[in-house]
């Protein structure tokens, strides 16, 4: 299948979604199916359920979308009160079935089934360190070596058997867990990756974000916190931490794209967050101009920020197809090139003559935005003024996030004059470092801003790779479903 991607839509690469939850009923995998249609924008690529009744884990997963994966003979079949999911978008290991999650594995409480965001630095070294001692590891994966790592430490209780694994793992994780009789999820000591805990349908659920919950009739009640562990089981919930605390240094992109907006964070909901950002963005890029338009969706609530701010009216002057996701039809160059175009369809009547701010999330590559620019001046655009609540990106991201290595990054090649020139915009104003912080309402010291200034809160090893430990397709077999088991099918 061609991913969106193919269509050149520059945009840093969702992450992934995780999900955790516990419910006196056996319809633990029907609540975790529609509170990760809340998650879906953090990852399209494959998706997963795993769920436990008490004594056995099941399992199902495959490529694709949510609604492409799941039926509902498929979630007839898996019954049980407790259940893990996961949304996923590679960034580390390759987009192929085995790698899709929950990870599964056996232990001494039973089986467990493992589902992680983010990315661990210092993966290949564990993993050389567990084949060297016997295991002989299934997928490419990254969220393998956390898992192996749990079944090793399952005997000594479920919080040691945390505080243990997370003693030897460097990086960026939030990460739920399914055993036969308990949920889990922790989060890095650096707290670099989302994770909210709280009540849902007589239950207790962990998620990627809060937006999760309330599809499903519940309510976020506390943000996992640097280190901190969350136990849900029988007896309830209950927190602890696990490892101590970090510098916290959650990352300013959940703020300005990945999470979406009707997520709280940091004690913000991101529209607002972002509409202050839109706010001072005009501050400290003001223009002359007739009318504020957003990139849809992302660029709307800095778009309505920024008309605030400066009194210029606000209008959406482009209309997103909501039906282009993946396709088996693949375009040929020309359409590669009109890409733009199959995505957003221009309202002549608010571009024709008129001076645009033109506001959105992000630049990347700067070939979407490129092209955005070309359609409005096609259009009939007198002059487009280019506003970004994102600061230059010149760094690549090594926590989570699959943006472009440092030679693709337009900021880190050109200028900011020689990527307007690039664009063909008439201005191009960025928003800065403390600016964005500053819309969040924290001091900078409180994100990981590595993408903007290349300051890494947790050391990178030289030469990592998304693919570090990448290795030939020998490993052609995986789990889709689990009763006791593994089901193996041909990737």
């Amino acid at each position: 299948m061609t991913h969106p991607d193919s269509w050149h839509i520059d945009r840093p690469k969702e992450e992934c979604g995780v999900l955790g939850l516990y419910t006196p009923e056996s319809q633990a995998a029907r609540l975790a199916f529609f509170a990760l249609f809340a998650l879906q924008h953090r990852g399209q690529e494959s998706a997963g359920i795993a769920v436990s009744d008490g004594h056995t884990v099941r399992m199902h997963r495959g490529m694709g979308l949510i609604s492409q994966v799941f039926n509902e003979e498929q979630l007839h079949g898996l019954l049980g009160h407790l259940a893990v999911g996961h949304t996923r978008y590679s960034t580390s290991g390759a987009s192929v079935l085995r790698n899709a999650q929950p990870i599964y594995c056996t232990s001494v409480v039973g089986e467990i089934a493992v589902a992680h965001n983010g990315n661990l630095i210092n993966a290949a070294e564990l993993r050389s360190e567990l084949e060297e001692e016997g295991e002989r590891l299934n997928t490419t994966a990254d969220s393998e070596v956390i898992a192996r790592l749990l079944v090793r430490n399952m005997h000594l209780g479920p919080e040691n058997a945390v505080a243990a694994t997370m003693s030897r793992l460097e990086g960026a994780y939030s990460v739920t867990v399914l055993t036969p009789t308990m949920v889990m999820g922790f989060r890095d000591p650096n707290g670099v990756r989302p994770l909210v805990a709280g009540r849902v349908a007589d239950g207790y659920m962990v998620a990627s974000e809060s937006c999760a919950f309330f599809p499903v009739g519940g309510e976020a009640e506390h943000e996992i916190g640097p280190g901190e562990v969350v136990i849900i089981d029988e007896k309830g919930m209950r927190f602890a931490q696990a490892v101590p605390k970090r510098r916290e240094t959650m990352c300013l992109f959940e703020f300005i794209y990945f999470s979406r907006p009707d997520s709280v964070m940091y004690d913000t909901e991101l529209y607002t967050a972002r509409e202050n950002m839109g706010r001072q963005l005009a501050r400290e890029h003001p223009v002359e101009a007739d009318v504020v338009v957003p990139v849809p969706d992302s660029g709307i609530p800095a778009a309505h920020g920024y008309s605030k701010e400066s009194g210029i009216p606000f209008h959406e002057a482009m209309m997103k197809s909501r039906y282009i996701h993946r396709t088996f039809i693949q375009p040929d160059q020309r359409m590669r090139e009109l890409g733009v175009r199959m995505k957003l369809a221009p309202l002549l009547g608010q571009i024709k003559g008129r001076r645009i701010v033109l506001v959105d999330d992000s630049i990347v590559r700067a070939t979407t935005t490129n092209q955005i620019v070309k359609l409005l001046y096609d259009c009939g655009a007198a002059e487009v003024h280019v506003r970004i609540t994102a600061p230059p990106i010149k760094f690549p991201c090594f926590y989570g996030i699959d943006m472009a290595s440092k030679g693709e990054l337009a900021a880190a090649r050109m200028s900011i004059e020689e990527i307007r020139r690039h664009l063909g915009a008439t201005t191009l104003g960025y928003l800065s470092i403390e600016g964005a912080a500053r819309a969040v309402g924290r001091p900078t010291s409180d994100f990981c801003l590595a993408c903007f200034n290349g300051q890494y809160p947790i050391p990178v090893p030289e030469g990592l790779s998304k693919m570090a430990f990448e290795s030939p397709p020998d490993v052609g077999q995986l789990a889709t479903v689990t009763t006791g088991q593994l089901r193996l099918i041909e990737d």
